[in-house]
Parts: structure tokens; sequence; C-alpha cells
């Protein structure tokens, strides 16, 4: 059994935990242990765009991006992080820029931008561009740039280790235990402070894009621990993938102008939302999916719908 002392653990090398990483390392020693190898980690998959009111295209203001973030909660969401998230995310896009993420650009050379679903100018109503996009895969440059950056800060990683258990003294955390994929043999890893960024739990569906390394791992040691979990119900779900194949069709193709259409080849979404339509956030798209199909107007009767990519004639 081999011990490792570091300042701060990461536990997960997706966006999130090479972030908190590469923050952490600027006044810490700090390591990252993860399952996979950093660029394998499921943020990779990820490819429409990162949302910021940058207003590249036309009138965007942070306080729309959060009002937007709020309702598409159905007003459940934590405004104040919400108000955070949204003024500060226009800075973080311009940082990872910095670090060389490479976003598509404008005819100017502004950073590109395209219209997701509940993107809206809060005056008219009107759909806003507001997704940064590196073409279709950001998530897979998000994690290149990250990893980078994390090399040059001389980040320790740990990669193929699985963390099985927190270790507390006195209800507080001081390390993990982790399991070498390669070797089975334990390693105790002691640390002043420990960050869990491991992901979510989405192969409990039979039927999903997550992969499968999803399997709520830190969640389980975290739950072990008698530390509560907030707001787990509320798993997204993405309207549009290939069927029964788990494979995501990007929000970017209705926003180039992509459209749902019933059985009866109908467009249905202005039935459900008047003004955004196809664009409408995920949950009212999906639910108006849901009813079509419930009522009998699914493609031929089955559980499908059809996005409709022709070229308008």
């Amino acid at each position: 059994m081999k011990t490792h002392q570091h300042e701060v653990i990461v536990v997960g090398a997706g966006g999130a935990g090479l972030m908190a990483g590469l923050y952490a390392s600027k006044t810490a020693d700090t390591a990252i242990i993860s399952k996979l190898y950093p660029t394998r980690s499921h943020t990779g998959t990820a490819q429409g765009g990162i949302s910021a009111a940058l207003g590249n295209y036309e009138e965007d203001r942070p306080e729309w991006h959060m009002y937007d973030t709020v309702k598409g909660s159905d007003y459940l969401g934590d405004q104040d992080a919400i108000e955070f998230m949204c003024a500060e995310a226009p800075e973080i896009v311009f940082e990872l820029e910095h670090m060389g993420l490479p976003f598509n650009r404008t005819p100017e050379g502004k950073i590109a931008q395209r219209p997701f679903g509940g993107h809206t100018n809060n005056i008219t109503g009107k759909n806003v561009h507001r997704a940064c996009y590196a073409a279709d895969r950001t998530g897979h440059m998000i994690l290149q740039t990250l990893y980078q950056q994390c090399i040059k800060n001389d980040i320790k990683f740990y990669d193929e280790f699985q963390v099985i258990d927190l270790i507390t003294v006195n209800g507080s955390a001081a390390g993990v235990v982790a399991v070498e994929l390669a070797t089975g043999e334990i390693h105790i890893f002691h640390a002043k402070a420990v960050i869990f960024a491991t992901g979510g739990y989405g192969k409990v569906w039979r039927i999903t894009s997550n992969a499968y390394t999803y399997s709520g791992d830190g969640l389980g040691i975290a739950l072990r621990k008698g530390i509560p979990l907030e707001d787990m119900e509320f798993y997204q779900f993405h309207p549009t993938g290939i069927y029964k194949m788990g494979i995501l069709i990007t929000e970017g193709v209705r926003g180039e102008g992509g459209v749902l259409i019933n059985d009866k080849g109908e467009r249905f979404m202005e039935h459900y939302a008047s003004h955004a339509k196809d664009l409408a956030s995920r949950d009212v798209v999906s639910r108006a999916m849901y009813l079509e199909m419930k009522a009998g107007r699914g493609i031929g009767g089955k559980h499908y719908l059809y996005l409709d990519v022709r070229p308008e004639t």
C-alpha cells in the first residue's frame, strides 16, 4: 500500500475537475485522480457550445441569460448561483480563449455564437445567439485545452485510479483511498482539501448518450459518508438523439434550422412554445415530444419523432 501527500486532491478529470485543479494549483500542491485518462472524460462528447451573453450577433445581456436560466429551471434553481454563473460566463469564455481554445469565428474575428433552446431577448422574446462553440467538438476542445494548461502548471495526475472511499478526520475531509486499476494496489492520498468532480449517474437509464463511466461513483462515496446530496431529481433529458442508439443529436441542429415533426408531417412545437418553437428549453421540448407520442402521433405509432433538416423549398 502506497501513500501520497498533496494539499488539494481533485477527484475527476472532466471539464469541472480540470478547471478546479487548474485554479487550486495557483496556490497549492494539487493532484487530480481519475479512473480514465483525462482526455477520455465525458466532457469530450459535448458538442453544441457554452452559453455566455457576449452579444456578438445582436444585443444580449447577462441578466437575460440569468432570467432564461431561472425560467428554464421552473424557478427552482438557486438564483444567487445562477446570477453569479451568468455574470461570470463571458470572462470564463475569454479565459478559455486566451488558454488557446479554438472557438469558431465571425467574419469580424469575434467568437462565433449560435442560438440554443431557451436563449432569448427578454424584451422581444426572440431567440438570440448565445452559445459559443468550436465546430461540433466544443467539449473535446475544452478538455484538450484545460489538460494542456494543467500539464503546464505541473499538476500531478493519477490516471486510471479508482477512488473508493473518502478519508475523514473529526468530520473533515483528509484524503481519499483509491485502487490503481492496472495493478489492483491500494493507494492512500492525504490532503488538506478534497474536491469531487466525478460527473453524473446517467447509466441508470437503459438508453443514454452518457458514457459507461457515468456510474455515480463520487455520489455513492459521498452518500456512504453521510454527506447530503442536493437536487438529485433534476436530471436533464436532451430531446434529440438517434432512436434506441443512445447517440446524441446536438441542439445546434435545431439552432441551424432543423425542426421536429410528427407522424402527420406537422411541426408541433409551435403548439407548446409559440415564440421559441423548436428552440424552447430542453424540458419543454422533451415534454412536448412525450405528449405528441402519447397522443399517438409518433412516427408510425411508435415512440419516436422526426428531426427534419431538409432545406426549405
